[in-house]
Protein backbone atom coordinates (compact mmCIF):
# COMPACT_ATOMS: atom_id res chain seq x y z
CA UNK A 1 0.00 0.00 0.00
CA UNK A 2 2.63 2.27 0.35
CA UNK A 3 4.34 1.89 -2.79
CA UNK A 4 1.16 2.03 -4.45
CA UNK A 5 -1.15 4.38 -3.02
CA UNK A 6 1.19 5.77 -0.56
CA UNK A 7 -0.54 4.92 2.51
CA UNK A 8 0.88 3.24 5.49
CA UNK A 9 -1.37 1.69 7.88
CA UNK A 10 -0.74 2.87 11.71
CA UNK A 11 -1.53 -0.64 12.73
CA UNK A 12 -2.62 -4.60 11.61
CA UNK A 13 -6.15 -3.70 12.03
CA UNK A 14 -6.13 -0.58 9.58
CA UNK A 15 -3.62 -2.35 7.09
CA UNK A 16 -4.10 -6.33 5.29
CA UNK A 17 -5.16 -7.94 8.96
CA UNK A 18 -8.38 -6.20 8.66
CA UNK A 19 -9.65 -8.69 6.31
CA UNK A 20 -10.07 -11.89 9.12
CA UNK A 21 -8.96 -14.44 6.24
CA UNK A 22 -5.47 -13.07 6.92
CA UNK A 23 -5.65 -12.73 10.58
CA UNK A 24 -6.28 -16.51 10.56
CA UNK A 25 -3.98 -17.97 8.05
CA UNK A 26 -6.85 -19.06 5.64
CA UNK A 27 -4.63 -17.61 2.85
CA UNK A 28 -5.75 -20.38 0.08
CA UNK A 29 -9.91 -19.10 0.94
CA UNK A 30 -9.52 -16.17 -1.72
CA UNK A 31 -9.42 -18.63 -4.66
CA UNK A 32 -12.96 -19.75 -3.45
CA UNK A 33 -14.33 -15.82 -4.17
CA UNK A 34 -13.06 -16.28 -7.94
CA UNK A 35 -15.02 -19.98 -8.52
CA UNK A 36 -18.00 -18.28 -6.95
CA UNK A 37 -18.39 -15.36 -9.17
CA UNK A 38 -18.00 -18.04 -12.12
CA UNK A 39 -20.68 -20.66 -10.41
CA UNK A 40 -22.86 -17.39 -9.72
CA UNK A 41 -22.63 -16.09 -13.81
CA UNK A 42 -23.34 -19.09 -14.81
CA UNK A 43 -26.69 -19.75 -12.32
CA UNK A 44 -27.32 -16.34 -13.23
CA UNK A 45 -28.13 -17.24 -16.76
CA UNK A 46 -29.73 -20.06 -16.09
CA UNK A 47 -32.31 -17.89 -14.10
CA UNK A 48 -33.01 -14.81 -16.89
CA UNK A 49 -33.81 -18.18 -19.07
CA UNK A 50 -36.30 -19.66 -16.75
CA UNK A 51 -37.24 -16.10 -15.44
CA UNK A 52 -36.69 -13.22 -18.84
CA UNK A 53 -38.23 -10.74 -16.35
CA UNK A 54 -36.11 -11.20 -13.48
CA UNK A 55 -34.48 -7.85 -14.29
CA UNK A 56 -38.02 -5.99 -13.93
CA UNK A 57 -38.54 -8.14 -10.54
CA UNK A 58 -34.98 -6.93 -9.03
CA UNK A 59 -36.03 -3.05 -10.11
CA UNK A 60 -39.27 -3.58 -8.40
CA UNK A 61 -38.09 -4.79 -5.02
CA UNK A 62 -39.80 -8.44 -5.77
CA UNK A 63 -37.37 -11.13 -5.06
CA UNK A 64 -40.00 -13.90 -4.18
CA UNK A 65 -39.65 -15.11 -7.58
CA UNK A 66 -35.81 -15.44 -7.27
CA UNK A 67 -35.45 -16.64 -3.44
CA UNK A 68 -38.20 -19.75 -5.15
CA UNK A 69 -36.27 -20.11 -7.81
CA UNK A 70 -32.98 -20.36 -5.92
CA UNK A 71 -34.92 -22.49 -3.58
CA UNK A 72 -35.64 -24.83 -6.12
CA UNK A 73 -32.78 -25.50 -8.16
CA UNK A 74 -30.22 -24.65 -5.23
CA UNK A 75 -30.97 -24.22 -1.85
CA UNK A 76 -33.03 -28.06 -1.58
CA UNK A 77 -29.91 -29.69 -2.05
CA UNK A 78 -27.67 -28.54 0.80
CA UNK A 79 -24.51 -30.66 0.45
CA UNK A 80 -26.02 -33.39 -1.49
CA UNK A 81 -24.26 -32.48 -4.75
CA UNK A 82 -20.89 -31.40 -5.79
CA UNK A 83 -20.54 -27.69 -6.98
CA UNK A 84 -19.65 -29.46 -10.27
CA UNK A 85 -22.89 -31.65 -10.37
CA UNK A 86 -24.94 -28.69 -8.86
CA UNK A 87 -23.93 -26.78 -12.13
CA UNK A 88 -24.69 -29.24 -14.38
CA UNK A 89 -27.96 -29.87 -13.14
CA UNK A 90 -29.02 -26.58 -12.91
CA UNK A 91 -27.40 -25.28 -16.27
CA UNK A 92 -26.95 -27.94 -18.20
CA UNK A 93 -23.17 -27.97 -18.61
CA UNK A 94 -20.24 -27.89 -16.51
CA UNK A 95 -18.70 -25.14 -15.24
CA UNK A 96 -17.87 -22.30 -17.92
CA UNK A 97 -15.99 -19.37 -17.18
CA UNK A 98 -17.42 -18.00 -20.52
CA UNK A 99 -20.67 -16.39 -19.00
CA UNK A 100 -18.56 -14.80 -15.98
CA UNK A 101 -16.19 -12.92 -19.18
CA UNK A 102 -19.65 -11.96 -21.07
CA UNK A 103 -21.08 -11.14 -17.55
CA UNK A 104 -17.75 -8.42 -17.10
CA UNK A 105 -17.59 -7.52 -20.67
CA UNK A 106 -21.53 -6.21 -20.35
CA UNK A 107 -20.86 -4.86 -17.26
CA UNK A 108 -17.77 -2.91 -18.06
CA UNK A 109 -18.17 -2.20 -21.72
CA UNK A 110 -21.14 -0.69 -20.61
CA UNK A 111 -19.27 1.53 -18.16
CA UNK A 112 -16.39 2.26 -19.74
CA UNK A 113 -17.64 2.42 -23.83
CA UNK A 114 -15.46 -0.70 -24.49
Amino acid sequence: SRELLGVVPANDGEGCLQDIHWAMGAIGYFPTYALGNLYGAQFWRALQKDKPQVAEEIQAGELGGIRAWLGEHIHQHGRSKTAGELVRDVTGEALDPSYFVAYLEEKFGEVYGL
